[in-house]
C-alpha cells in the first residue's frame, strides 16, 4: 500500500507562485508514475500534470502549460508541482495520485493511490 501526503497549499494573490509537495511512503515510489489532479465544477477530478517513473517524461494540461511544472525526487520519495503565475481559476483542492504502471496517465481512474488533497486559493 502507498500513502500520499500533500503539502504546500495556501492563499496567494493572482500572479503569485506556490510549490506543492507530495510525500510517499509504504511501498516503492520510484517505480510509480505520479500525477496531480483538481476537481472541475460538476465533474470528476481533472488532470493537471503527470510524470513517469523516471522523471524524464512529463505532461501538463493545456490550461496550466507554461505556468505549472511537475518534477520528482525519487531519493526523497516526493513529487512536486511548481505553480507560477497563478490565476483565480486555479483555486481548488489539489490531489496527488500514484499509478502502479510507470507510464504517464491523464485520467483519474487510471491511478491507484490518492492523497487527501491540499487547498490552493488564488485571490484576484
Amino acid at each position: 500500500q502507498l500513502q500520499l501526503a500533500e503539502s504546500g497549499g495556501g492563499l496567494v494573490q493572482a500572479g503569485g507562485s506556490l510549490r506543492l509537495s507530495c510525500a510517499a511512503s509504504g511501498r516503492t515510489f520510484s517505480s510509480l508514475s505520479m500525477g496531480w489532479f483538481r476537481p472541475a465544477s460538476g465533474k470528476e477530478r481533472e488532470f493537471v500534470a503527470a510524470i513517469n517513473w523516471s522523471g524524464d517524461n512529463t505532461l501538463c494540461a493545456g490550461s496550466v502549460r507554461g505556468r505549472f511544472t511537475i518534477s520528482r525526487d525519487n531519493a526523497k520519495n516526493t513529487v512536486y508541482l511548481q505553480m507560477n503565475n497563478l490565476k483565480p481559476e486555479d483555486t481548488a483542492v489539489y490531489y496527488c495520485a500514484g499509478r502502479i504502471l510507470g507510464s504517464i496517465a491523464t485520467i483519474n481512474v487510471q491511478y491507484d493511490y490518492w492523497g487527501q488533497g491540499t487547498q490552493v486559493t488564488v485571490s484576484s
